[in-house]
């Protein structure tokens, strides 16, 4: 698995155990809705660590909680 897949996932997996929203997770991370749902689509093969790091703010937890997954094992 790409490091951008795992990424997308991880982010369902983090917005489905918040109970978010996809809109919900744009508004907390105040970015603009096209970036977020272009990483969440996969269409976004780079995301950078900046974006990220709005994303996992927005989710309520830090890069380093973002990246303590298994889905980043392999």
């Amino acid at each position: 698995m790409k490091i951008c897949e795992a990424t997308t996932l991880r982010i369902q997996e983090l917005r489905k155990e918040k109970r978010m929203t996809v809109y919900s997770l744009i508004y907390q991370s105040g970015m603009p809705a096209s970036t977020v749902k272009s990483i969440l689509s996969g269409k976004s093969k780079n995301p950078g660590i900046v974006n990220i790091e709005k994303i996992a703010e927005g989710l309520g937890v830090t890069i380093r909680e973002f990246y303590d997954s298994e889905i980043f094992d392999n």
